[in-house]
Protein backbone atom coordinates (compact mmCIF):
# COMPACT_ATOMS: atom_id res chain seq x y z
CA UNK A 1 0.00 0.00 0.00
CA UNK A 2 1.25 3.25 -0.89
CA UNK A 3 0.91 6.36 1.44
CA UNK A 4 -1.50 8.05 -0.98
CA UNK A 5 -3.32 4.75 -0.87
CA UNK A 6 -3.57 4.59 2.89
CA UNK A 7 -4.20 8.51 3.10
CA UNK A 8 -7.21 7.31 0.45
CA UNK A 9 -8.55 4.44 2.61
CA UNK A 10 -8.31 6.90 5.83
CA UNK A 11 -10.28 9.71 4.22
CA UNK A 12 -13.11 6.77 3.12
CA UNK A 13 -12.93 5.51 6.63
CA UNK A 14 -13.23 8.88 8.59
CA UNK A 15 -16.13 10.31 6.43
CA UNK A 16 -17.96 7.23 5.69
CA UNK A 17 -19.80 4.91 8.03
CA UNK A 18 -18.41 5.37 11.08
CA UNK A 19 -20.03 9.18 11.86
CA UNK A 20 -23.49 6.53 11.12
CA UNK A 21 -21.91 3.93 13.58
CA UNK A 22 -20.70 6.15 16.40
CA UNK A 23 -21.90 9.84 15.64
CA UNK A 24 -19.47 12.59 15.13
CA UNK A 25 -16.17 12.22 16.56
CA UNK A 26 -16.19 15.14 18.60
CA UNK A 27 -19.65 13.75 20.46
CA UNK A 28 -18.07 10.50 20.52
CA UNK A 29 -14.66 11.42 21.63
CA UNK A 30 -16.31 13.60 24.53
CA UNK A 31 -18.14 10.85 25.47
CA UNK A 32 -15.04 8.54 25.60
CA UNK A 33 -13.40 11.59 27.78
CA UNK A 34 -16.05 11.89 30.55
CA UNK A 35 -15.71 7.78 31.05
CA UNK A 36 -12.02 7.84 31.19
CA UNK A 37 -12.03 10.82 33.15
CA UNK A 38 -14.59 9.21 35.68
CA UNK A 39 -12.32 6.25 35.69
CA UNK A 40 -9.05 7.57 36.06
CA UNK A 41 -10.22 10.69 38.25
CA UNK A 42 -8.25 12.49 35.87
CA UNK A 43 -9.49 15.08 33.61
CA UNK A 44 -9.37 14.01 30.40
CA UNK A 45 -10.61 15.83 26.83
CA UNK A 46 -11.63 14.50 23.57
CA UNK A 47 -8.00 15.43 21.99
CA UNK A 48 -6.51 13.51 24.44
CA UNK A 49 -8.61 10.20 23.42
CA UNK A 50 -7.53 10.95 20.10
CA UNK A 51 -3.52 11.04 21.38
CA UNK A 52 -4.44 8.09 23.69
CA UNK A 53 -6.12 6.03 20.89
CA UNK A 54 -3.16 6.70 18.28
CA UNK A 55 -0.67 5.11 21.87
CA UNK A 56 -2.90 1.91 21.92
CA UNK A 57 -2.46 1.28 17.76
CA UNK A 58 1.21 2.16 18.18
CA UNK A 59 1.54 -0.24 21.04
CA UNK A 60 -0.51 -2.51 18.26
CA UNK A 61 2.06 -1.93 15.54
CA UNK A 62 4.82 -3.00 17.74
CA UNK A 63 3.10 -5.79 18.92
CA UNK A 64 2.66 -6.66 15.46
CA UNK A 65 6.49 -6.73 14.71
CA UNK A 66 5.29 -3.55 12.55
CA UNK A 67 3.25 -5.65 9.90
CA UNK A 68 -0.35 -4.23 11.42
CA UNK A 69 -1.53 -1.95 7.98
CA UNK A 70 -5.23 -1.53 9.94
CA UNK A 71 -2.76 0.06 12.79
CA UNK A 72 -1.35 2.59 10.70
CA UNK A 73 -4.46 3.50 8.81
CA UNK A 74 -6.11 4.00 12.21
CA UNK A 75 -3.26 5.97 13.39
CA UNK A 76 -3.92 8.12 10.71
CA UNK A 77 -7.36 8.32 11.09
CA UNK A 78 -7.37 9.12 14.67
CA UNK A 79 -4.99 12.03 14.02
CA UNK A 80 -7.06 13.32 11.58
CA UNK A 81 -9.82 13.30 14.37
CA UNK A 82 -8.16 14.68 16.83
CA UNK A 83 -6.79 17.92 14.38
CA UNK A 84 -10.21 18.35 13.42
CA UNK A 85 -11.54 17.79 17.25
CA UNK A 86 -8.48 20.51 17.82
CA UNK A 87 -9.38 23.01 15.14
CA UNK A 88 -12.66 23.06 16.17
CA UNK A 89 -11.63 25.19 19.18
CA UNK A 90 -10.53 28.30 17.21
Amino acid sequence: MTRLEMLDKVKEIVSGGRDQQYGQPEDNFSTIASFWSEYLGLPIVPEDVAVMMILFKAARVVGSKHTSLDSWVDIAGYAACGAEIESMKD
